[in-house]
């Protein structure tokens, strides 16, 4: 099928080209979140081939995190170790199909999207206070 034809996919094509970059990595935050959720789900339900892919998924987001840091910046220096941190416990809860890494790793990323939604208000809210 064309993506004409599937309004809902050239609807998440279009919010991802469209996106600043503050909102894109909130959306890599969520993202993030949704993917653990699903390999949690997968432990769960004994499926190893979705718990693998879906935790793989996260520790690609983790990665592009990790990869898109502006190390200009001295909290890019205190977040890199702890984008590393949860890419390693993701590797551990894959190998030892453990439910309460992946709820730790998501609780952490929780937090960080929540602390980035503040920083997107607190931006616009001063934009707009110009």
């Amino acid at each position: 099928m064309a993506y004409g034809t599937q309004p809902h996919i050239a609807y998440q094509q279009n919010s991802v080209t469209t996106a600043t970059p503050e909102e894109l990595t909130l959306k890599l935050y969520s993202g993030c979140i949704r993917f653990i959720k699903l390999a949690d789900k997968a432990i769960v339900e004994e499926n190893i081939q979705d718990k693998n892919t879906n935790i793989q998924k996260a520790q690609d987001i983790i990665r592009e995190l990790m990869v898109t840091l502006n190390m200009d910046y001295d909290i890019s220096h205190q977040l890199m170790p702890l984008y590393e941190y949860m890419h390693h416990q993701l590797t551990q809860a894959n190998v030892k199909n453990d439910p309460s890494i992946l709820k730790e790793v998501q609780g952490m990323v929780e937090g960080f999207r929540e602390t980035w939604q503040q920083v997107i208000k607190a931006n616009k809210l001063q934009t707009q206070a110009r």
